[in-house]
């Protein structure tokens, strides 16, 4: 592998990667004691199983590898968000460990223009037996940084990390938020002009990590800093990134737009059909309900070949269940999603159903579409009862049919991403 600095005619270019792979071997490489690994080898030339293996665990040939990336090319300018999303397995976090050089690529190379600061999971470069503070002046140092240059920016650190109280104690003694939100702080201020992040704020609480987000993108814009983020919440890559590619079985999928990349990931999802009917009976239930008395069976867009609708149309939907055991007072709540499965709302239907065992049952009911704004949707209907005290049980939840709501006729362009997927346009003026 070649790790270069970027020509002068590519001075908005942060990071270049150019045919990246990495192949690991499957199986265990050493056994810990000279003894142990010599008894391996013996037993593979004799064609025996491996006693220093776990009990279960499958063999592999010492030819036997893995491509955790196959071929990576990607360009990422100067001050761009890039978020990076796939399947577990596909390949991001290797990737990130290669640009942040814990580990080295089989081929390809890497072209870097600025210092890297990477978070690949909680703690990163901390040593536990040092405090709070001195793991600051440690991380500067690992950027190169003068103990001048991070006694600057120590109060601003503590400050917007919230361990004040504990920065002189030994992280060994933090808990994964305390450690969460000192290693963020630390990465965020220290001048590094590439900062690389890995699944990290799905440790800290709601509060600290839109905190987060919004020193993200304010460091992005006022001091010209790259980002690559990797996560599988969807909601805090749309809110941070401007281009986000799907990697797939260490290949890269997709390459673009946010939305996009999005809705590509969850194509993998097996709940999600793009068809105007679907067969329950050939889908796995939602949720965790093994035995429900009230079965799904079918659910579907009465009179339409496809999942396009206008805002001018209604969408008629048709819902058959049967049941399984006697059920009484069954209501019905369908809840509109985006098709990231953000919740917009819902609307909950009253004892629709009282049953015996083997009755079959539907309902009918149309939704009016004008409030939508152009996008993908999809729904989730959960029947469910009330017990004696007023608590609701579900009896059966499955993902519903998802739509399209095309774009329609306006001279204002929506956003979505910060306005909202409902636009209501029946609001009453008083006076103007």
């Amino acid at each position: 592998m070649e790790e270069k600095i970027l020509e002068n005619n590519e001075q908005d270019i942060a990071i270049k990667i150019t045919g990246l792979k990495k192949r690991y071997r499957l199986g265990t490489i050493g056994g810990g004691t000279l003894v142990g690994d010599i008894q391996s080898w013996w037993a593979r030339v004799r064609h025996k199983e491996d006693p220093n293996s776990k009990i279960g665990s499958k063999q592999y040939s010492k030819h036997e590898t893995f491509m955790a990336l196959d071929g990576i090319d990607l360009t990422v300018k100067k001050g761009e968000k890039l978020g990076i999303i796939g399947h577990n397995g596909a390949g991001k976090s290797t990737l990130l460990k290669l640009l942040s050089r814990v580990t080295g690529p089989t081929e390809g190379e890497i072209c870097l223009d600025g210092r890297i600061s990477s978070m690949l999971e909680v703690g990163t470069g901390f040593n536990g037996e040092l405090t709070g503070r001195e793991n600051i002046y440690l991380n500067g140092a690992i950027l190169g940084m003068s103990k001048a240059e991070v006694d600057r920016k120590m109060d601003s650190i503590i400050e917007f990390s919230e361990v004040r109280q504990f920065i002189d104690t030994p992280v060994k003694r933090y808990s994964s938020g305390m450690y969460v939100k000192l290693a963020f702080s630390v990465a965020a201020h220290l001048d590094s002009e590439i900062l690389i992040m890995d699944e990290v704020l799905a440790v800290g609480d709601m509060n600290f990590q839109k905190k987060c987000l919004d020193k993200m993108s304010q460091v992005s814009e006022d001091e010209v800093r790259t980002i690559l983020y990797v996560s599988h919440n969807m909601n805090t890559i749309r809110q941070l990134c401007d281009r986000c590619i799907v990697l797939d079985h260490g290949k890269i999928i997709f390459n673009g737009d946010v939305e996009e990349a999005i809705a590509i990931y969850l194509k993998a999802d097996p709940h999600h059909v793009d068809a105007p009917k679907i067969d329950y009976n050939q889908i796995p239930r939602v949720k965790w309900l093994k035995d429900p008395p009230i079965r799904t069976v079918s659910a579907e867009f009465v009179g339409k070949e496809d999942i396009k609708f206008t805002r001018e149309e209604k969408m008629r939907i048709l819902l058959k269940w049967e049941t399984d055991r006697d059920v009484e007072n069954v209501h019905l709540r369908v809840e509109m999603l985006k098709h990231d499965k953000t919740p917009i709302g819902s609307y909950i239907m009253e004892n629709i159903f009282s049953g015996k065992k083997g009755d079959k049952g539907h309902i009918e009911f149309i939704i009016d579409n004008s409030n939508f704004v152009g996008g993908k949707y999809r729904m989730i209907y959960s029947f469910f009862v009330n017990d004696e005290f007023g608590n609701s049980m579900e009896v059966d939840s499955v993902f519903g049919l998802n739509f399209e709501i095309t774009s329609y006729d306006s001279n204002l362009v929506w956003v979505p991403r910060y306005w909202g997927n409902l636009k209501f346009d029946n609001f009453e003026i008083i006076d103007k």
